[in-house]
């Protein structure tokens, strides 16, 4: 059997630009009015030259701090660090001023920087495969997640090689964040928006790394609120949304989508009688989803990490939803112990959210038990079905209840309003809970806020 032949990899360069760190540094320097733009791209992380990290490090300090950047303040902080001495610091950072060729070019030098800290990342990533690949017990499936999660993290700008200073963080990833939040562009650095703006002023719309649930019993719509969701956001929003169904058809997502944009009642979809004003709603329906990113996955028995991989393939996804997660599978053996297999498909599906860095909303079904829970059907967390890990895993649980489907219950002479709905925000680790008042049509399966309701009446 031939041997396995490698090709050495530690004798490649490190890539780097000693002149545009210099020039990016320098351009600082002379026109602080160039941080905005430096701190908007650049961590410390992406140079190369240790000092360079610690200047850098020190101007977005003091940038935080709300201090002139000031050469003799930087060395200040340089020499209590002991990095510089005086005369050496000092006739450094004065030649770095020196050094730029036109601060015009700053997003040049900025770019060059990036281009080296991703190329020098792409090679320590291979060192790392080709490493493990060359161990005789090495899974190649587990090698190829390996190499896949590391180069979709190197698109994303993540890097986590262990623990990290608290300053480090502060200065780095919270700061860059508040400084999105306040740049030109900070929309798209907010929440991504639900539609429904009671809810949003709640969680402050759907965040990267959250694992959001939606709980109901059989027949409440909990599809239907989540097809809104993938609606509001994809076309409203604008952003990009995979909707995987465990139980639907793509074709009957699709005509619940076009049910509801279109006021056609989804019982005409299905038999196709549908008159001129309806055929004409419906081509506007189509021509609105035409322009809009959302993709629709029907692959039944579907684990996390299949969706996993495909997320990633897809790219640049701003929202993953899943119908839903007791149809999953976790790709374990249990022996038939269910509680434990849910537990480790929402484990699964909180790091998915966490690793990927966009949020994941996952319908879930509640137990029986309430519908024998005396006069009041409304859901609490602990009808959660079969695993109290999805209490503990989730960051928002919301519960979708609509009193009018125990009408039985109704007290007589009282008539229920059959298109009322409540969606209680139960578990928020961002803030309060609330119950929100929604309107439900049932016919064109669609969920509007109360207030939009009066409005338009």
């Amino acid at each position: 059997m031939a041997e396995s032949v490698f090709l050495p990899i530690d004798s490649v360069d490190v890539p780097y630009s000693l002149e545009a760190e210099q020039a990016v540094l320098g351009c600082v320097l002379i026109d602080p009015a160039c941080i905005k733009s430096v701190l908007l791209h650049l961590k410390a992380d992406h140079f190369y030259i240790p000092q360079h990290k610690s200047i850098f490090g020190v101007i977005k300090v003091l940038d935080s701090q709300g201090v002139n950047i000031d050469p003799v303040v930087i060395l200040d902080h340089l020499k209590r660090d002991g990095v510089y001495d005086d005369a050496s610091g000092k006739n450094y950072l004065f030649n770095l001023a020196q050094m730029v060729p036109s601060v015009e070019n700053v997003e040049n030098y900025i770019r060059i920087v990036l281009e080296k800290f991703y190329l020098r990342e792409l090679v320590s990533i291979s060192r790392n495969v080709m490493k493990s690949a060359s161990d005789a017990g090495a899974d190649a499936n587990e090698l190829l997640e390996f190499a896949e999660q590391k180069i979709y993290d190197l698109r994303q700008g993540k890097k986590s090689e262990g623990p990290t200073r608290l300053s480090d963080v502060i200065s780095s990833d919270v700061l860059d964040t508040l400084n999105k939040l306040n740049s030109p562009n900070k929309e798209e650095y907010l929440g991504v928006p639900t539609g429904f703006s009671t809810l949003d002023k709640v969680i402050t719309g759907l965040h990267k790394s959250d694992l959001i649930v939606i709980g109901a019993r059989p027949g409440m719509g909990k599809t239907s609120f989540a097809l809104n969701l993938c609606r509001n956001v994809g076309m409203l929003a604008k952003k990009k949304v995979l909707f995987f169904s465990l139980e639907m058809s793509k074709e009957q997502l699709a005509q619940r989508l076009l049910s509801s944009e279109a006021r056609i009642p989804s019982s005409k979809m299905r038999t196709g009688e549908l008159n001129d004003d309806e055929w004409v709603r419906l081509s506007h329906a189509m021509t609105a989803f035409a322009g809009c990113e959302i993709y629709l996955d029907d692959t039944a028995n579907t684990t996390a990490q299949e969706m996993k991989a495909k997320i990633r393939r897809l790219g640049d996804v701003d929202l993953v939803i899943i119908d839903y997660l007791q149809l999953m599978k976790s790709g374990g053996k249990y022996d038939g112990n269910r509680v434990q297999e849910v537990s480790e498909i929402t484990r699964n599906l909180k790091l998915m959210a966490k690793d990927l860095r966009i949020p994941v909303i996952t319908c879930s079904q509640l137990s029986r038990g309430l519908e024998t829970r005396g006069k009041s059907h409304k859901p609490q967390l602990s009808d959660l079905r079969e695993s109290g890990s999805i209490e503990q895993d989730a960051d928002i649980v919301m519960l979708l209840y609509r009193e009018a489907y125990y009408k039985n219950d109704a007290k007589e002479g009282v008539e229920l309003d059959q298109n009322s709905a409540q969606l209680g925000v139960e578990k928020n680790r961002h803030g309060g809970t609330i119950t929100i008042d929604l309107h439900f049509e049932p016919q064109f399966t669609r969920f509007t806020a109360v207030e939009r309701v009066r409005d338009e009446e």
